[in-house]
């Protein structure tokens, strides 16, 4: 079941690592999970396998048409943009890249509309290039929550730079306190 509570996260460069890092030790969340990764297709399934090894919710593949529930994170499939009809369900398509990428975090992120109850937050993480910032600025616009990945803990600053450039990041933290803000704002107002 999906209680309209939405976590987009866009990453790249250093993007497993840093997956395993925010996810080892999160609890559950009271919210779906749509990871846009910048993968090639192949490289997918050894992601989600990777990432599902040290998650505590279940990692899927997204698949065209599903509905998303809440507890579960979903990684777009490399080859694809990853979209959202309703704030709810997914929808692929292919297409020309995105900002050099596909899937694009920004596609992903610029398909949501304003939730009339529930929340979004956005997650822009490690990586090369300026993929998401621009979603980064549409969550805020419609009234979601946004935050970025430090300079520090980076592999490679790009996206989260790019995201924070734009004015509209709410949180700037390493992935440990990345993973405490997204238990507190989707956890924390049951």
């Amino acid at each position: 079941m999906f209680n309209n509570r939405l976590v987009v996260i866009g990453v790249s460069t250093g993007g497993p690592i840093t997956l395993r890092e925010l996810f080892s030790g999160m609890p559950p969340l009271d919210a779906a999970v749509v990871i846009v990764l910048h993968i090639p297709p192949g490289m997918d399934r050894l992601i989600a396998k990777g990432l599902a090894a040290v998650a505590s919710m279940p990692v899927t593949l997204a698949e065209h048409g599903e509905y998303l529930e809440s507890g579960r994170i979903y990684l777009a499939p490399g080859g694809y943009h990853l979209t959202f009809e309703g704030n709810r369900r997914i929808i692929l398509r292919e297409g020309a890249r995105v900002n050099y990428v596909q899937p694009s975090a920004d596609v992903a992120m610029e398909s949501l509309s304003k939730p009339l109850r529930g929340k979004i937050v956005g997650v822009i993480l490690t990586g090369m290039g300026k993929d998401g910032a621009a979603g980064i600025r549409h969550i805020k616009e419609i009234g979601g929550t946004t935050l970025a990945q430090d300079q520090k803990s980076c592999a490679i600053y790009g996206m989260p730079k790019a995201a924070s450039q734009t004015g509209a990041v709410d949180f700037v933290f390493p992935p440990d306190r990345i993973r405490g803000k997204l238990v507190e704002l989707v956890n924390g107002g049951r």
